[in-house]
């Protein structure tokens, strides 16, 4: 039932999505129609309104709103990679694969530390989750051990599904400060927020501490072992014993390059953990001066990168092992750097045209404080099928968000959390951010969509239960 699941959900995506970039590009296309026929109420002509809108989608406040925001977005993408490529991560993969004794055991515990260090950030998760599906692979293999090369993938990609509820949540940790939610939302939102000048924000405790999220994330970390172990194809099953194994080889393994004999001062002092061990001393010297004089719960993505550099830099030990941990994650940042203008753009054009306020007037007239949240949940997940990237899509949904939530009496922070359950759950049939994760493990996209999907249904009437309780 899975296999045919999976073939059919990968016919359907390979005739119906496009590259990201191309459906970024549509949805600009899309919107600048709309701003032109239906937005700029004010102006007269339809040239007056293509004016305006060019000007919205070209200016500081459209195309190139979210640079320093991409800036945040790669570096997580970057140090998660560079730490998890560290020799202590993999020195504790290593040790971890070499535990399960079943093929089900190996799903729940690849899906369990996939979501465990997707929660502390998700670049992170993706690749220990990537990484950790090879090496159990291999170790089941050695044993003699039949396992699903494409469940264990599958599980070592539902970081993803829990991601933006933990600490690199973009939608979170941007609406902590009111520069974070400046650089990212319409200033006439964050005026909103704003009493007697001071902006109020949404702490932490409001969003990823919540009570709420603590049952959402907590419950999944429970949820997704279950439903990978429940899922796993038993050895009888017709047609397993074709695609069991994952195709891994040696020519895959990371490289020690501070091995071998020093050459000269330059060599030494790449290798030396003096020097990184300084910067990062400095680095959680900052994070400890930003804690005492602010709050924990106010961090943003400058702070947890800040945190995820340091703790990168004195597990690699020297600027040489992790400069080219960091290069290699870097590849995985052309997405972010492409479609972000894109992204902010559509922001631009839709604020500045009336038509995120409108459409946000539109759900407020049916919405209810119950179906708020819930209505939301559901439109993100929607439009993460085509804005693959949790911050573009808080820039596009932020505002609308937060408007209905004002007008039906939903807290700021629960209407956060609305959205950002709603992007991260579809990530399980998005497969933009699966990429360095096939990449790792030689899997194919429709050889874990089947797997991811069940589990998307599953971990979504969860958070649904956690928008309608709390």
């Amino acid at each position: 039932m899975i296999a045919r699941l999976g073939a059919l959900l990968s016919r359907f995506f390979a005739k119906t999505a496009p590259d990201p970039f191309v459906i970024a590009i549509l949805l600009t296309l899309l919107t600048a129609v709309l701003a032109v026929t239906l937005g700029f109420s004010d102006q007269a002509t339809v040239g007056d309104k293509a004016g305006a809108m060019l000007d919205s989608w070209r200016g500081n406040d459209g195309l190139w709103k979210f640079l320093s925001f991409g800036m945040q977005m790669c570096l997580i993408l970057v140090t998660g990679h560079a730490l998890a490529a560290s020799r202590p991560v993999r020195r504790m993969i290593d040790s971890l694969a070499s535990m399960p004794r079943s093929a089900g055991g190996a799903a729940a515990m690849v899906g369990f530390f996939a979501i465990v260090f997707g929660l502390i950030n998700w670049g992170l998760g993706l690749i220990v989750g990537a990484l950790l599906a090879r090496e159990v692979a291999r170790s089941l293999r050695s044993r003699g051990i039949k396992a699903h090369g494409g469940l264990l993938a599958a599980a070592g990609y539902t970081g993803l599904i829990a991601w933006h509820g933990g600490l690199s949540g973009s939608a979170p940790l941007k609406m902590t400060s009111q520069a974070e939610a400046m650089s990212v939302l319409p200033a006439s939102v964050v005026e909103s927020m704003t009493v007697d000048g001071v902006f109020s924000g949404v702490s932490l405790s409001e969003t990823v501490f919540s009570p709420m999220n603590l049952f959402v994330s907590g419950g999944l970390l429970v949820i997704v072992p279950l439903v990978l172990w429940m899922l796993t194809p038993k050895a009888s099953d017709d047609g397993v014993d074709e695609i069991v194994e994952m195709q891994v080889t040696d020519d895959v393994e990371w490289r020690d390059l501070d091995e071998g004999r020093l050459n000269g001062f330059p060599d030494w002092i790449e290798r030396s953990p003096i020097v990184v061990w300084v910067l990062a001393i400095g680095l959680l010297a900052g994070f400890w001066r930003f804690a005492m004089v602010s709050s924990v719960l106010k961090v943003g993505p400058n702070e947890i990168n800040m945190v995820m550099l340091a703790l990168g830099l004195i597990l690699h030990g020297s600027v040489r092992s992790y400069v080219s941990a960091a290069e290699d994650g870097a590849r995985g940042c052309s997405g972010i750097i492409l479609q972000f203008p894109l992204y902010a753009g559509i922001m631009g054009m839709g604020v500045s045209s009336g038509l995120v306020a409108d459409f946000s007037h539109w759900i407020g007239s049916f919405a209810t404080e119950t179906t708020a949240p819930l209505v939301t949940f559901v439109s993100a997940g929607v439009v993460n099928l085509f804005v693959p990237s949790g911050g573009g899509q808080w820039g596009i949904q932020g505002p609308i968000a937060l408007s209905t939530g004002a007008e039906v009496g939903v807290s700021p922070g629960k209407m956060i959390m609305a959205v950002a359950y709603g992007d991260q759950l579809t990530n399980m049939l998005q497969p933009f951010w699966a990429l360095p994760l096939l990449a790792i493990t030689r899997v194919r996209a429709r050889e874990i969509v089947g797997y991811t999907a069940v589990v998307m249904v599953v971990a979504g009437a969860w958070m649904a239960i956690g928008l309608l309780v709390f």
